[in-house]
């Protein structure tokens, strides 16, 4: 069951750490989507600039893209940072730097949130009980001992976001539809 495993957690870590509204057409022309997709983009770099100095700290390139609606796995994220980053690494990243690449990424629709249906198959091969939740430790251990692991913070994210307070228990549907709320609207 190992390279099963290795697919599942690959889907549940593409879609459960958070550009669906950008994919929407609505008829508008292309200079106005493109003036509103930069708008998402500085507004989502922005949160992370703390200097104000439009550069923000490498280590936050996966939030910000996650921010946006995008969900490219750990080597498409280290791909993109390559590209952006400076020739000598300083360990940030400027703005004028990501805009572009951020902006091509976002109009060619890549790195699209995972079908609701998907995330729900996912979530019932873990559950080989049929029992509707996962417990957090056993989530956690498939989580970050198959296929490319979250790291703690990961999942602990995660964890915050999934586990039911009163239960201690992950509800995966619920999670799911948490997950992909923004997508259905």
């Amino acid at each position: 069951m190992g390279g099963i495993y290795y697919g599942i957690m690959e889907v549940l870590r593409v879609d459960s750490l958070g550009c669906s509204a950008l994919y929407r057409n609505d008829g508008n022309k292309p200079e106005a989507i493109i003036s509103e997709v930069h708008r998402k983009i500085s507004e989502a770099f922005d949160v992370f600039d703390h200097e104000f100095n439009k550069t923000v700290d490498v280590r936050e390139i996966g939030t910000i893209i996650r921010s946006l609606g995008c969900y490219p796995t750990e080597r498409e994220l280290q791909d993109i940072i390559a590209e952006i980053e400076e020739e000598e690494p300083t360990g940030y990243i400027r703005f004028e730097k990501f805009l572009p690449t951020m902006t091509r990424v976002l109009l060619e629709r890549r790195f699209r949130p995972i079908p609701e249906d998907m995330l729900l198959q996912a979530f019932e091969v873990l559950d080989q009980q049929k029992k509707g939740h996962l417990e957090a430790e056993e989530l956690t251990k498939y989580m970050t001992q198959e296929g490319e692991p979250f790291s703690p913070e990961e999942m602990n994210e995660m964890l915050t976001a999934a586990l039911d307070p009163d239960r201690k228990v992950v509800f995966y549907k619920d999670f799911v539809c948490l997950m992909t709320e923004d997508d259905n609207r």
